[in-house]
């Protein structure tokens, strides 16, 4: 049974994950005694599942030749799901508009964590449907990394491997071996009981700190997705908040390094965790900006000698590092010290840190979107041969093949991505300031976008941007920004490339 629904198509698959999915909302809902919103998930849930049925017996005897066929499926999930996913949000909440419940679902399922609704607005389920649609999402993404992106050297895996981006390797290989669906299911028995389990452990080190079930159950989803959904603050107390905040901070590896997760395949497990090059690359950036945001006041305080301002050091410390690392894998949540930390900071707009954070982003085959981590530190490693080769032109690079691959092929293809990457951006402020935006609106929204970091619109300028009041057409432009940063430009362009087409 579960063979014969693997070989359906993979959109049909996630389609009726979509409407089983839905019912979780309506449970809940029952439970609460709001009968109007179950109705809406139970009936939405229905329809879809029968949906997919139909298009199940109409594409029964379809079968994908290759890899780059589930590449296209992946690109029509983000064009579809949202839409699926939108149905019960227009049912459920009151005077609400097809367009919104679409951008909202969009936002969600590709883990940005944008939201045009104020939170008292949506019902409880509402708030459980959006954090369950990015969790899915974190999955979905985790597990195309694995079974669809890596055979086509796509993902940041071009950078390990320093081949062609789109043309596969050694992992193609498999590919014509094993059909691409069963790698895909045997990828999603291997990724979703780990990605469950975390999931659960977090939450229930949340509700054992003092976190309300719920909320305790988004944050749960919203770390582990890096979505940053979250369906409230939690209890005022002080305490119970900065607990909060630890325990979600230690679930913050999982989105810097793949070597966290237990799954095979991508990492070299004869690399010690301590000697990742993502991790320590992230604890660079993540230590450095709480120490630039306040240094300033930092050295005025040990200056004056002021015992009251030294003993809020520590705490406004925890901020600033507390949000540098959760923009860095791009969830986006913000500590309770972040404010004083952006006082302290003496920056006129403190936020723009948080958005070159965002904008590089976590590990390479994690639900971390924006460049990448690995990236950055090969074009980091080329830089340094680079200086190393002027002061000494006729010294050899060490550290190994797997050193060197890394700053010659690994750091072109990285660059490459740079490239189209700062192209994305451009057009994406282009199209948004040909919408009626200004310029910083535009740019911080367009990073939002490509680097799935919605709440950076709350916090990189001085006044927050809020997503309500945007149009229609800038609400579409952010949907395809949305989904260009979650596939990443060298997908889309394999994707189309001549070289799909011959085959």
């Amino acid at each position: 049974m579960f063979r014969r629904l693997a070989r359906l198509p993979l959109i049909v698959v996630l389609l009726g994950a979509t409407a089983l999915a839905c019912w979780l909302p309506a449970l809940h809902a029952a439970a609460l005694r709001d009968l109007p919103t179950a109705r809406a998930f139970l009936y939405s849930g229905a329809i879809l599942l029968v949906l997919t049925v139909m298009l199940g017996l109409a594409t029964a005897s379809w079968a994908p030749r290759n890899a780059r066929g589930h590449l296209a499926a992946l690109a029509g999930a983000y064009l579809i799901l949202p839409l699926a996913m939108a149905l019960p949000v227009v049912q459920a909440v009151p005077a609400t508009s097809f367009a919104n419940a679409w951008f909202e679902m969009l936002s969600s399922f590709t883990t940005t964590g944008a939201t045009g609704y104020a939170a008292p607005r949506l019902p409880p389920s509402v708030h459980l449907w959006r954090a369950l649609a990015g969790w899915l999402g974190g999955f979905f993404i985790l597990l195309s990394a694995y079974a669809i992106l890596a055979p086509l050297n796509l993902g940041g895996t071009e950078v390990i491997s320093g081949r062609v981006p789109g043309r596969g390797g050694a992992a193609a290989q498999i590919t014509r071996i094993a059909e691409p669906s069963e790698r895909i299911a045997r990828y999603a028995l291997a990724i979703f009981p780990v990605y469950a389990g975390l999931t659960f452990v977090l939450w229930l080190g949340l509700m054992i700190v003092g976190e309300d079930g719920l909320i305790a159950l988004t944050h749960a989803m919203g770390t582990l997705s890096t979505s940053g959904i979250s369906a409230g603050r939690g209890p005022d107390d002080a305490n119970v908040l900065i607990l909060d905040e630890v325990v979600i901070f230690a679930f913050f590896l999982f989105a810097v390094t793949r070597r966290a997760l237990p799954f095979t395949g991508l990492a070299d497990r004869s690399l010690l965790l301590r000697r990742d090059p993502e991790l320590r690359t992230a604890f660079l950036f993540v230590v450095l900006v709480p120490l630039v945001l306040l240094m300033h006041h930092w050295l005025f305080a040990l200056a004056a000698s002021e015992i009251g301002i030294l003993s809020g050091i520590s705490a406004t410390l925890w901020g600033a590092l507390f949000t540098a690392g959760s923009f860095l894998t791009t969830t986006g949540y913000q500590s309770a010290h972040w404010g004083q930390a952006q006082l302290w900071s003496g920056l006129q707009v403190p936020g723009m840190m948080l958005l070159g954070l965002a904008m590089m982003g976590g590990g390479v085959a994690t639900t971390a979107g924006g460049v990448k981590l690995l990236r950055v530190y090969a074009l980091f490693r080329h830089g340094e041969r680079e200086l190393e080769r002027i002061v000494h032109p006729s010294s050899i690079g060490g550290k190994g093949a797997a050193a060197r691959q890394l700053r010659r092929e690994g750091a072109y293809m990285a660059w490459v991505f740079f490239m189209l990457f700062a192209m994305a951006i451009a057009a994406a402020v282009l199209a948004l300031s040909m919408a009626g935006l200004e310029f910083q609106q535009a740019l911080v929204l367009a990073v939002a976008a490509l680097t799935t970091t919605g709440q950076l619109a709350d916090v990189a300028l001085a006044q927050p941007i809020p997503y309500g009041p945007l149009s229609p057409v800038v609400k579409t432009i952010l949907g395809a920004a949305m989904i260009v940063g979650r596939l990443e430009t060298l997908a889309l362009i394999a994707l189309i490339s001549p070289g799909g087409w011959r085959r």
